[in-house]
């Protein structure tokens, strides 16, 4: 081989070796890059799940006499609170009956009465010997019988009393009324055991929940605390989630999903929550002192496990590697060498290396337009800074022949490898010399 082609070999390799220069890098400028600072303090651990909304009471409304619907009172879907008149059924037939035990029980008293009167008379004559034994007792068991008559016409007024009392039907609870299918005028009876409508508790109101059971020894010691608070919020909510604390915890992990039910109870005057709806519940069993957050994307994935990039005061690039731990929102609990304000890079880690200059573009807010100094009094200083147009073109230009020669030398060193690999050596040197402008 000669020495030019000893020569040309050499500087193909040195070419094919090294590194191209990333444009910033090669304007004198460090890679362009956004940062984050990381945060140390108090973060909650969190437990995300999936919850169905429950009421804590729902009653069937249903009949308790025989009687046709009078009125209806209410319409469906209308909110009722506790003692609210909703359905009267015709009490009639009752109400004289009620009259008619009344006056039965005023008969029976009216007979107690004498019936004790004549015990009382033959105690008398018994003891002045005009009366025999037989009959005093005889007075005893008239007055006793008659006593019971009345305790039981009493009890018979009191029925009936309740019968009429029945017919109207009120809401047990506060809540919200479901469909209600009769009408006024249909016959309801009570060994028919219809539903007329149901009652649902929408205030306060229970979700429903399971978490898997590695979370059993986290709730255990928060329930023998302060409790365990719990957010939920509806896909379609736009409002700040509902706050309610967990209130039962299964006495057994469910073995077929390995996961433990849960159920938390919240106010729900505004009725965000709805029964059966679904609902994503954040769990909160405690608070994490001393925890390491960074923003989620600042953490990357290597070979060797997580890593990340923190930007030193100089601008520069410090690989580091981290365990993450779990992620609260947009953001990464981690555990690593990070202290509380570094920065750490969040866009375009993955263009940086271990040592690279960066740009932080976070550290250069955009100037407001309220801040901005109007044209005219910029154009005299800045026609004063700036070179001459002709010499800025010049070296626009000059920097591009540059470019453009070290492109066609690179292509040239190729060819010449491709042509040297298959074996046209001597062609490959001698091309390879004309086009790059080198003697042979």
């Amino acid at each position: 081989m000669t020495r030019a082609k000893m020569w040309m070999f050499g500087l193909t390799l040195a070419l094919l070796a090294a590194p191209a220069a990333p444009p910033a890098l090669a304007q004198g400028r460090g890679i362009p890059v956004t940062t984050d600072a990381v945060t140390v303090g108090q973060v909650p651990v969190e437990v995300l799940a999936n919850g169905i909304v429950a009421s804590e009471s729902v009653i069937t409304i249903r009949t308790r006499v025989d009687g046709q619907i009078e009125r209806i009172l209410v319409q469906e879907g209308q909110m009722v609170t506790r003692g609210q008149p909703m359905i009267v059924l015709d009490s009639r037939l009752n109400r004289a009956l009620y009259a008619q035990q009344e006056a039965q029980l005023l008969r029976d008293k009216a007979l107690a009465t004498r019936t004790e009167a004549d015990q009382v008379r033959y105690r008398s004559l018994r003891g002045e010997s005009f009366a025999s034994q037989q009959r005093f007792e005889q007075a005893q068991a008239d007055a006793a019988a008659a006593a019971a008559v009345v305790k039981a016409d009493e009890a018979l007024l009191e029925q009936t009393r309740l019968a009429i009392e029945f017919a109207t039907i009120t809401a047990e609870i506060d809540g919200r009324l479901g469909a209600i299918p009769l009408r006024a005028g249909n016959f309801v009876r009570q060994a028919e055991n219809t539903a007329i409508t149901t009652l649902t508790q929408m205030n306060p109101i229970l979700v429903q929940f399971s978490v898997p059971e590695r979370w059993l020894p986290e709730i255990k010691a928060a329930m023998g605390g302060t409790g365990i608070r719990v957010r939920a919020k509806a896909d379609a909510d736009v409002g700040e989630p509902a706050t309610g604390d967990v209130v039962f915890v299964d006495s057994a992990v469910d073995t077929a999903t390995g996961t433990i039910s849960l159920k938390a109870r919240f106010t729900n005057a505004d009725v965000r929550l709805w029964p059966g709806q679904y609902v994503q519940v954040t769990m909160t069993p405690r608070i994490e002192d001393n925890a390491v957050t960074v923003a989620g994307g600042a953490v990357q994935v290597g070979q060797t496990g997580r890593y990340l990039f923190v930007v030193g005061p100089d601008g520069t690039a410090q690989k580091r590697e981290v365990e993450f731990v779990r992620a609260i929102g947009t953001r990464a609990v981690v555990r690593g060498q990070l202290a509380n304000g570094e920065r750490v890079v969040v866009d375009g880690a993955q263009r940086v290396v271990n040592g690279a200059k960066v740009d932080d573009r976070a550290a250069q807010p955009p100037q407001r337009v309220s801040e901005a100094p109007s044209p005219a009094a910029v154009v005299a200083p800045v026609a004063a800074a700036e070179p001459a147009p002709g010499l800025l073109q010049r070296a626009r230009d000059m920097l591009a022949s540059a470019f453009q020669a070290v492109g066609r030398k690179l292509d040239a060193a190729r060819t010449y490898l491709v042509r040297l690999v298959r074996g046209d050596a001597v062609a490959a040197a001698h091309g390879a010399t004309q086009r790059a402008g080198m003697p042979a």
